[in-house]
């Protein structure tokens, strides 16, 4: 198994952002939130993360709620190509206004994406 999380997997090109934003398709499940492009013409798997500033004002709040959206991302990588696809762009949005308590939250919406 492969548990890594790459800097060529990172979504951070603003023409990436821009098309997944264009033409991707949105799920919601829980607290988080996906939108996802898939194309045959996308060479590399590629994720991004966000949290909401209007939602989370300390910067110390919003990194740790991106920490956890990546490490279950990490960890449950297998899953989450299943589900989306080898030639995607997808992008994780923590939607609530409360704080998770803990990973296994976050998790549990995280792999609830799956099954929709």
């Amino acid at each position: 198994m492969n548990f890594k999380y790459p800097r060529e997997e990172k979504l951070k090109q603003k023409k990436d952002i821009s098309l997944l934003f264009e033409k991707g398709k949105w799920t919601t499940c829980g607290n988080i939130r996906i939108i996802t492009f898939s194309s045959e013409e996308i060479l590399q798997h590629k994720v991004g993360v966000s949290v909401s500033k209007k939602y989370f004002k300390k910067a110390t709040d919003r990194n740790r709620l991106k920490r956890l959206l990546r490490e279950v991302y990490r960890l449950n990588k297998e899953e989450f190509l299943q589900k989306f696809g080898e030639n995607s762009l997808n992008m994780l949005f923590y939607i609530s206004k409360e704080k998770p308590k803990s990973y296994k939250e976050v998790e549990r919406d995280f792999l609830k994406l799956f099954r929709k």
